[in-house]
């Protein structure tokens, strides 16, 4: 019984295609305030740097390239870029996910699952306006954590990660 190659490459094709979808979806996850302050609890001597911003935002978006270049340059230290999408839960597939993937973020990228948000804002920074772009920088093994309700440029963010 011949077999018809180009069909087993169509296949081939059509396979690789339906796991590139599943793991490019994967990459973006919901996220409680609870899971990640259990993340960052089991960090060990990580430094957590916690990018609160949104797709509608322009300056968040602006600064990404900041985030994700220092996330590049950290990949072998114990330095761990969280970028937490404050976009509705709704907007996950319409929003965020095609955001992603157009811009190729590499760095762990969630949408923060919680419904109340002035608890969120209080359980993050009590002095936190709401304000977008926000950056939590969370020392583990120092249990140190600043907050920085502002914008950088990537000379600036490195150099608060640096402190």
């Amino acid at each position: 019984m011949p077999i018809n190659i180009f069909m087993g490459a169509k296949l081939s094709v059509t396979f690789v295609l339906i796991l590139w979808g599943l793991f490019a979806n994967a990459q973006v996850k919901l996220l409680t305030l609870n899971e990640l302050e259990a993340r960052v609890a089991k960090g060990g001597d990580t430094i957590f740097v916690i990018n609160f911003w949104a797709t509608w935002c322009v300056p968040c978006v602006e600064e990404l390239p900041y985030f994700e270049k220092l996330h590049a340059e950290n990949r072998l230290k114990p330095v761990k870029v969280l970028l937490m999408s404050l976009d509705f839960k709704s907007k996950l597939n319409s929003d965020v996910i095609p955001f992603v993937k157009k811009h190729q973020l590499q760095s762990e990228v969630f949408v923060v699952d919680e419904s109340d948000q002035q608890k969120l804002i209080d359980r993050i920074d009590k002095n936190w306006s709401g304000a977008l772009p926000a950056t939590l920088i969370i020392n583990a093994a120092e249990r140190r954590r600043s907050f920085y309700e502002r914008t950088f440029n990537y000379q600036q963010l490195k150099k608060v990660v640096e402190q």
